[in-house]
């Protein structure tokens, strides 16, 4: 009995050793990417990261997350580029701090997850509140890591109109309203809101929309409230005078939350910027339109 003991501890032993082995000499299936990127003590953001080769780095808008960008990951791939979503501190699946939410923050947000993944040469874009963001991250860091800006239905230069820029839909009351909307009932504020996210009824069929609503379910109410008031009070108009790298400017004509006015007002402050009207989108162009959306996207990175 005693050697039957001995013989199956040495067996169990030399199984496990056996276990251990095979794990340390398997060649990694993963690219030994991040996942989750520290950015300051306690927060921490998702980063999708696929492919290899040249960088794109993408930047959602309000209330979506890298996810929104599904269909840019498969095509860029495929393409031979190296594709990097990073998710919004408050939103998605990145950590939802208290705290100040603005393209201040979020820019150094940014800024550290490329100097973490030592990314040089990538081109930055952006998507209605991430667009406004990439305008405040090259303008605040001169374009570091990167060499070229794109811009998605950008919520900017202003989203508000003002006394001197008389453009776009939104008053500050009006987006007061909307606030007061995600504090008391913030089901209805994303329900509006998918009614004109796209150029009409047809446009945005409804799997994309449902897709899109398990998106924006994931936000932070807190971080919705806060990107709200960045929305409603930042002018970029200085920001985007700065800008000295070349800038496509993507943007529905018919788009209901970004005016094509807004894309117009770019494109003037813009001194390398190219204006490419999405002639049948509202503010879902990436999806409304996507193989033009992704076409022109890689022409502009190939030039």
């Amino acid at each position: 009995m005693k050697n039957l003991i001995l013989s199956l501890g040495l067996f169990t032993a030399l199984l496990i050793n056996s276990q251990s082995i095979a794990q340390t000499k398997r060649t990694p299936a993963s690219f030994g990417r991040e996942e989750y990127i520290e950015v300051e003590k306690n927060v921490k953001l998702h980063i999708t990261d696929l492919g290899e080769g040249q960088p794109i780095v993408l930047i959602h808008g309000w209330p979506l997350s890298d996810a929104m960008y599904e269909y840019q990951y498969a095509y860029f791939v495929e393409k031979g580029y190296r594709v990097i979503g990073i998710s919004l501190r408050g939103f998605g699946l990145s950590d939802k701090p208290g705290g100040k939410y603005n393209y201040d923050v979020f820019a150094d947000d940014i800024k550290v997850v490329l100097d973490k993944l030592k990314i040089e040469n990538a081109t930055l874009g952006g998507f209605s509140m991430g667009g406004a963001t990439v305008i405040h991250y090259a303008a605040k860091y001169n374009a570091a890591h990167i060499s070229k800006l794109a811009l998605f239905g950008a919520a900017a230069p202003i989203w508000t109109k003002r006394a001197d820029f008389n453009y776009g839909y939104w008053s500050k009351a009006d987006v007061d309203g909307l606030i007061q909307l995600n504090n008391t009932n913030r089901p209805q504020l994303l329900e509006n809101f998918g009614q004109i996210f796209p150029a009409n009824a047809t446009s945005v069929s409804p799997g994309y929309g449902a897709w899109l609503g398990t998106i924006q379910a994931q936000a932070s109410p807190y971080a919705m409230a806060e990107g709200l008031k960045t929305l409603r009070d930042t002018d970029l108009r200085d920001d985007l005078k700065k800008i000295k790298i070349p800038t496509l400017i993507l943007h529905g004509k018919l788009d209901k939350i970004c005016s094509y006015e807004l894309a117009e007002q770019m494109h003037k402050l813009l001194p390398k910027s190219t204006l490419v009207p999405l002639e049948k989108s509202g503010h879902a162009l990436f999806i409304e339109e996507l193989d033009k959306f992704n076409a022109e996207l890689l022409n502009f990175i190939k030039k």
